[in-house]
């Protein structure tokens, strides 16, 4: 089919009113989307200037999807590999080049996505000639196109050590003599438009991704890296031009200049972190890094306070790039040669640039009055902690206090005490609310330091009462969120005037029905420590003040504001994290915040199970949508999710079943690096909704599990180490399904058996050289499981399938592994242990005849010796932690701690017999051992 015909099937399929046609069309681009030259059209169509820009937009999304899916054969079956021909790779690899930078934005993005996947599958093996290309172009009238695939080029090899990183070498050999020769042309012209700017930012990014973990040999050349550093300094202390900067704030925080200016001050921050502290180095690199800081760390310092100046007159600053500079002062402070630079100027920096940002500011109060519920969400993303300039500022603080708090400590406090006294003495009109705000704010982050520093310590007490409590009633919100914030952060302290504590309690209480819900959610986080404090809910009870409302106040606040901000933020982060590259894009690391804060919330509630029912509405939809491949970059934190969900909800509903096939599917698709996570949820679902598990048949939960779990340990490509998870869903299973899956005992031990068989080759090749028998020791758990779960049953498939013999001599000699040390080599956790004694005891009530006489000895002495070993682990516990065993063991009721001294004085005299033994066997090798004359 020719690109013409083919644009009219994609305008009908995307664009047709006719649901009918749409529908024929989308059939027809399924049949025609693994015919020869069907990807080339596709891309021929994307780059086509003369075609309409809509049918273009359409091509380019079909072309990225599909070379998403199917370019890399990794995560795909045999059968999938060769869906696009070699041919039609050449020939794209061969012309997505020449156009990728040709293309409008909008295309360049799809574009640049397919270029990513192909480099990261195909170089450098398939695509040796890329770096020719990228060189050439270099030197050529090309150089954008050059800069924007070096980029990629270079990302890949970001997060890469070692070997994984030997293409590096040559990347950097090749290309940074070029870029540098650009670099310096490019910072030498004058009144340079944006397209430069855009230039710039490219070779920063590439020089970022290439140094991220490991500095290039290249780069320990003097003369060479000093060149680098001339430009970056260069750069990070010239000005950004002011024409041309927009107005509005979010344009103008990532206009290109700022853009340049960002990366080069991160880059010199990565540079002074990673190679150029001397105490972090290896006795190779500490040369390099103590040339670093003689040569260059006082001059950036220099830089940065000079910019952050900028704050302190009136001018305008990115905050990421405010986070940046207070970054590096903050690692400045512990080393001497620049703290000593840092000193002349520090009352300054501290106390008219860093406390400013520590108070509450005009951003703050617009979004407080336009968005409360994004006021709320920026305030307890850990995300939006890595770009805050509040946050780098009480970071600052407190590494300042902590590393030099002797000289710094009095007078900052004397500073914060300085502006509650002049709070006080100002008229209500006059007041500087702000000023208290941000003081409000040291004196909550300072909490640690001042609990322990004399003579703050003593002082706590009456600060709180004097200047902390009072703002409960402040006319501004924003001192009403924070003393409850503060007052949460001094819960733990001894107040030697209860009745302080509880008008405290008392305070954050009534906060909690407060008309701004940013103060309604700081009260319940501030509630939660007073909670802690008081070590239990029930004297939280005997407060008879709160004691009527205190139930109905937590489900107003958990249920009608933290979920639904964090839900709403999610939906809103999420629709913009598609957006860019760019690493200031905000949209999936907000997205991942809001759901690890929904985490949060979840956890603090647990003890509220009711509340997860009126939850549920809210999470559901977002689970639903991101336990599929659309949530990868989050399938974490929604697994976390659904574990809570389904843990303390009173029962599990049928919603939250829906999960079950959306897991299982990315499970085995793509998620079996998320396997331990899975298990938690998926062990939830079979012991908590045991009934539903076993009664339901659409979908039938029994049969999709063992249709999982038999498809991963029957892959031969997976290794042992990938499926550890699979064997543990097995034993709950039989654990929790005693009496109802005696069908599933010989389909799951086959399956088990099938594995071991598979591991058994290399084990019994091995023997002679001692290979670890690691990979069978979940085998023999579940061996375990299934003999506790039904001896006879489990046993008799065993011996009907020829396996007996062989899984048991394996088994004991497992047992009787030893270490070096004289500790056993398998199955060394306490629950190991149990599991196997269960099973093992389970082949004792087995009638005479189905049990071999000599192996039931063999049985019983390895049930005893379980026992020595786990009463043993017991004492590591009894010795280490007294405490907790005492617990443990008082837990007991009677007849329990009589069987447990019974078994522990039966271990006793059992270990005391084996010592005679072996003494006994040692005098006789004695004796019979003659030495050599």
């Amino acid at each position: 089919m020719d690109p013409p015909s083919l644009a009219l099937i994609l305008r009908a399929a995307a664009l047709s009113p006719n649901p009918d046609e749409r529908k024929a069309s989308e059939r027809k681009l399924n049949q025609l989307q693994h015919t020869p030259r069907h990807l080339v059209r596709l891309l021929q169509i994307a780059v086509d200037g003369n075609c309409d820009m809509a049918v273009r937009q359409i091509a380019s999304i079909q072309f990225k999807n599909f070379i998403a899916k199917n370019w890399s054969p990794e995560g795909s079956s045999a059968g999938e590999q060769q869906r696009i021909l070699q041919s039609d790779k050449q020939l794209v690899r061969d012309n997505i080049l020449v156009y990728v930078t040709q293309v409008p934005t909008l295309l360049r993005s799809q574009l640049g996505e397919c270029l990513k996947t192909i480099i990261h599958a195909d170089y450098p093996e398939q695509w040796p000639r890329l770096l020719d290309w990228v060189n050439y172009n270099l030197q050529n009238q090309q150089i954008y196109g050059a800069l924007f695939v070096l980029r990629i080029l270079s990302r890949k090899y970001e997060f890469k050590s070692d070997e994984e990183r030997t293409p590096v070498t040559p990347i950097v050999e090749e290309t940074f003599p070029l870029l540098l020769t650009i670099f310096n042309g490019l910072i030498r012209i004058e009144n340079p438009s944006p397209e430069i700017a855009e230039l710039m930012k490219l070779i920063c990014k590439i020089f970022w991704s290439s140094i991220y973990l490991e500095l290039p040999k290249k780069l320990y050349d003097i003369n060479v890296f000093n060149a680098w550093m001339i430009l970056f300094l260069t750069v990070s202390e010239r000005p950004v031009p002011v024409e041309g900067q927009p107005t509005d704030p979010e344009l103008r925080k990532s206009w290109g200049w700022w853009k340049v200016k960002k990366w080069t001050v991160q880059i010199l921050n990565r540079l002074d972190s990673r190679f150029g502290d001397p105490t972090l180095q290896t006795p190779e690199s500490k040369p390099f890094a103590q040339m670093f800081q003689k040569s260059y760390a006082g001059r950036i310092l220099e830089g940065h306070l000079n910019f952050l100046n900028t704050i302190r007159v009136g001018g305008y600053l990115p905050d990421r790039i405010t986070n940046l500079l207070l970054q590096y002062l903050r690692n400045s402070i512990s080393k001497k040669s620049t703290y000593d630079l840092l000193l002349p100027r520090l009352d300054v920096l501290l106390f008219e640039i860093v406390f400013p940002l520590m108070c509450f500011n005009d951003s703050d109060q617009k979004l407080w009055e336009e968005d409360p519920h994004e006021y709320v969400r920026k305030g307890y993303n850990i995300i939006e902690d890595l770009y805050s300039p509040r946050t780098a500022s009480m970071d600052f603080v407190n590494e300042l206090v902590k590393k030099r708090g002797k000289e710094n400590l009095p007078k900052f406090v004397q500073f914060v005490v300085g502006i509650f006294r002049s709070y006080d003495e100002a008229p209500a009109e006059h007041k500087p609310y702000r000023r208290k705000d941000g003081a409000m704010l040291a004196v909550g982050a300072l909490c640690d330091k001042l609990k322990q520093t004399d003579p703050y310590k003593s002082e706590l007490e009456h600060m709180l009462v004097q200047h902390i409590f009072p703002e409960f009633n402040s006319p501004a919100g924003h001192l009403r969120a924070k003393a409850a914030w503060v007052a949460g952060q001094y819960a733990h302290i001894n107040f030697s005037d209860q009745n302080n504590f509880r008008k405290a309690l008392h305070s954050v209480v009534s906060r909690m029905r407060d008309p701004d819900l940013p103060v309604r959610v700081d009260s319940v986080f501030a509630l939660r420590s007073f909670v802690e404090a008081c070590k239990a809910l029930v004297k939280l009870a005997d407060l008879n003040e709160i004691r009527p409302i205190l139930p109905q106040l937590l489900d107003d606040v958990f249920i009608s504001a933290s979920p639904f901000t964090q839900a709403t933020a999610f939906w809103r982060c999420l629709n913009t994290s598609e957006a860019s590259d760019d690493s200031d894009d905000m949209g999936a690391l907000a997205a991942a915040g809001c759901l690890r804060a929904i985490s949060t919330i979840l956890e603090s509630v647990s003890s509220l199970p009711q509340l997860f029912v009126e939850i549920e509405p809210t999470i559901l939809p977002i689970m639903q949508k991101m336990l599929t491949s659309d949530g990868q970059d989050v399938f974490e934190e929604v697994l976390e999710i659904a574990s809570y969900m389904t843990f303390y909800s009173p029962n599990i509903s049928l919603g939250i079943w829906s999960l079950w096939p959306l897991i299982v599917e990315a499970l085995v698709d793509w998620a079996i690096d998320y396997f331990s996570n899975i298990l938690l949820p998926m062990d939830n679902f079979i012991s908590r909704g045991t009934a539903h598990f076993l009664t339901c048949k659409e979908p039938d939960y029994q049969q999709s599990l063992y249709n999982v779990l038999s498809t991963l340990m029957t892959d031969r490509n997976i290794e042992d180490s990938e499926i550890e998870s699979a064997p543990k869903l097995i034993e709950v299973v039989f654990q929790n399904c005693k009496g109802h899956v005696d069908h599933w005992v010989e389909p799951y031990l086959r399956l088990t058996i099938d594995r071991l068989q598979r591991a058994e080759t290399s084990y019994l090749k091995s023997l002679l050289v001692q290979v670890d028998l690691k990979e069978n020791h979940d085998v023999y758990l579940q061996v375990a499981n299934m003999l506790y779960y039904n001896p006879s049953l489990t046993f008799g498939v065993l011996h009907n399938t020829g396996l007996a013999s062989i899984v048991f001599d394996i088994w004991f000699l497992m047992l009787q592994q030893k270490k070096k040390s004289g500790l056993p080599a398998n199955f060394k956790r306490e629950h190991d242990k149990k599991v196997c004694c269960l099973g093992l005891t389970s082949l004792l009530a087995l009638p005479g005849g189905q049990f071999p006489e000599e192996a039931m000895q063999r049985v019983f002495r390895a049930t005893l010796d379980l026992l020595v070993a786990y009463k043993n682990q017991l004492a590591a516990m009894q010795a280490s932690d007294a405490p907790r065993f005492q617990n443990l063991n008082q837990s007991l009721d009677f007849t329990y701690q009589a069987i447990a001294n019974g078994i522990a004085q039966h271990a006793e005299v059992r270990r005391v017999e084996i010592e005679k033994e072996m003494q006994k066997k040692a005098a006789e090798a004695a004796v019979t051992f003659v030495p050599a004359i």
